[in-house]
């Protein structure tokens, strides 16, 4: 990779993080009424808030197929992994196990177009300042 020093520094900020979908409303389905996210704005776009973070859902163009295979995925970090485990498969929504990792559990699921999606709990850090401040699954009560 060739570097370049310019000095003139780069002016971006975050605009949003998105998924391809092929069913708009199935999807706008998915993460307002399973996940209890807040639908926001609806263009062309659905746009959702996530603690001041916009999550979008991008339709395809009929017949196109998502590019590439990615490897991103949106995680939620949740206080009780096991509860909220519970009630997303009240809501039909099915997960996998959950599976031990450094510093915290983790488990998995997928919307319906088949993208990833997380739930993590942090391990407690004795003396440490909570590293989660909203660990609260937005939504399901």
């Amino acid at each position: 990779m060739q570097s370049t020093s310019s000095g003139a520094k780069l002016n971006l900020s975050f605009d949003a993080v998105f998924y391809y979908v092929t069913d708009v409303e199935e999807s706008i389905a998915f993460y307002r009424d399973g996940l209890g996210l807040p639908l926001v704005s609806r263009d062309h776009v659905a746009r959702f808030n996530l603690d001041g973070v916009l999550v979008e859902l991008v339709p395809l163009p009929p017949g196109s197929v998502v590019p590439g295979s990615g490897n991103a995925r949106l995680c939620f970090a949740v206080s009780d992994l096991k509860e909220t485990l519970d009630r997303l498969h009240a809501r039909g929504i099915g997960t996998s196990d959950i599976k031990n990792k450094k510093g915290g559990k983790i488990a998995f699921f997928r919307d319906p177009d088949g993208n990833e999606l997380s739930l993590w709990e942090q391990e407690a850090a004795e003396g440490a300042e909570e590293l989660v401040h909203s660990a609260e699954f937005r939504g399901v009560r």
